[in-house]
């Protein structure tokens, strides 16, 4: 083996000694030495550059906001197709209405929060407070979409199975002809146990504990087998958050902070009452313009109705629903709770809005419609003094989400005005407000 430097192959200058073999040997392995500690050296460097880039990437939905959401912060990251002046102009409108006290809008395009800002007071007289993003409001039973996620996510990690009966997870619910051991989580959480509807929540709002009425629900006849019928529920829905607990060996308002509003970066979200009246910027609820105490019931069954947030953290679970966070929630896991189970149907009479979602079905804590020809997905939510809603198009990577703390029904429209801006239809007067 030779230097580095040799220009010789096998044959040294005339006026040089020959060098020793073992010499030569030794040499070359002194520069091998080198060559090897350098290139060890280098690879040890770039490694802890990785590593330090890997340590210092933020939690996937972490990241703060670089803009203040309080006002308008337009997305760059594709073509924009919803007017915003318009949108704020008619969201002032909506807010000026007498029925409406506080209201909150986000709006996500190209996958990313668009718009988020506030409107009206948190309660009605002096001691009100503009409604801004970082104001907490319910989210009602848009709740229930959190709670099928939860059990979707403890499914993939194998803490337990969307097919195994309800009976082994949640012992309270007891059903006509002990369906309970037929029933699985999976019909649970698509509101096709076959009970009657809403069973038994003047109940819970009087005050009854709802381990003990779902105890009771067995005292009511089948409406179909499970798994065969679309029933709504309340009380029997949450037997989802006793499900988390026995799998997850832990409290609901903990697993639900561990496994999705950590990770997301859900910073003012909770599940409890506590949650909602130490948050330093909460609206209260109101019957018209009247302030109304805030009411424990749905609290106590947090899979069905238990959830605040800003508006901001609304936004960031609807961006996290579209695919947008893969490393909290999976594709398989969105396309598992998103996918239709169940047809619905309301023997009310319907709103042109509402007969305007076509195809309504459940899937998993979700509900899926057709608009338009597209499908969408969301859920609405209502408790005594709120409202909410959130609807959005996966495909798209679009959609809305808007949270009151009043029981107007004119904000509902907003939602259609977004979604003709985003389809790129004429202008409808969805929120009734030109009548």
């Amino acid at each position: 083996m030779k230097l580095p430097d040799d220009k010789t192959d096998d044959v040294t200058a005339p006026s040089e000694k020959p060098v020793p073999t073992v010499i030569q040997i030794e040499r070359g392995l002194v520069v091998a030495a080198v060559v090897i500690v350098a290139v060890l050296i280098a690879f040890v460097a770039a490694g802890g550059l990785y590593l330090r880039r890997v340590q210092e990437a933020p939690k996937p939905g972490a990241e703060r906001l670089s803009v203040d959401l309080s006002r308008i912060g337009i997305s760059k990251s594709g073509p924009l197709r919803i007017d915003y002046a318009r949108l704020d102009r008619r969201m002032r409108q909506l807010a000026a209405e007498r029925s409406v006290v506080g209201v909150a809008i986000v709006t996500i395009e190209n996958g990313q929060i668009s718009f988020a800002k506030g409107y009206g007071v948190t309660t009605d007289g002096d001691a009100g407070q503009p409604v801004d993003a970082h104001t907490v409001f319910r989210w009602a039973s848009v709740s229930k979409g959190v709670a099928a996620t939860l059990l979707a996510k403890m499914a993939e990690e194998k803490k337990l199975s969307l097919h195994d009966p309800v009976s082994r997870w949640a012992p309270s619910l007891k059903l006509p002809e002990d369906a309970q051991n037929v029933a699985t989580i999976d019909n649970l959480l698509s509101q096709s146990l076959g009970i009657w509807k809403n069973a038994y929540d003047q109940d819970l709002e009087d005050g009854r504990d709802p381990k003990e009425i779902r105890g009771r629900l067995n005292q009511i006849p089948l409406l179909c087998p499970p798994g065969k019928c679309y029933s709504y529920q309340n009380i029997a829905y949450d037997a989802a958050s006793e499900a988390a607990e026995h799998a997850g060996h832990a409290s609901y308002a903990a697993l639900t902070r561990q496994e999705l509003f950590g990770p997301l970066g859900m910073q003012s979200a909770t599940t409890t009452r506590e949650g909602l009246m130490s948050s330093p910027n909460w609206a209260r609820p109101h019957s018209g313009r009247r302030e109304l105490e805030v009411a424990d019931a749905y609290y106590r069954t947090p899979a069905a109705g238990g959830v605040n947030s800003s508006i901001i953290d609304l936004g960031l679970w609807m961006r996290a629903q579209m695919g947008q966070a893969p490393l909290v929630l999976s594709k398989r896991l969105l396309r598992e709770i998103h996918s239709p189970r169940i047809r619905t149907f309301s023997i009310h009479r319907q709103r042109e809005l509402d007969q305007s979602l076509k195809e309504a079905s459940y899937g998993l804590g979700w509900r899926i419609w057709h608009y338009q020809g597209r499908q969408v997905i969301g859920h609405r939510g209502a408790v005594d003094g709120y409202r909410s809603l959130i609807l959005f198009d996966p495909l798209l990577k679009a959609g809305v989400g808007m949270l009151w703390n009043s029981q107007a029904v004119e904000p509902t429209g907003m939602q259609l005005e977004v979604f003709d801006m985003l389809y790129n239809l004429p202008f409808k007067d969805w929120l009734e407000l030109e009548k």
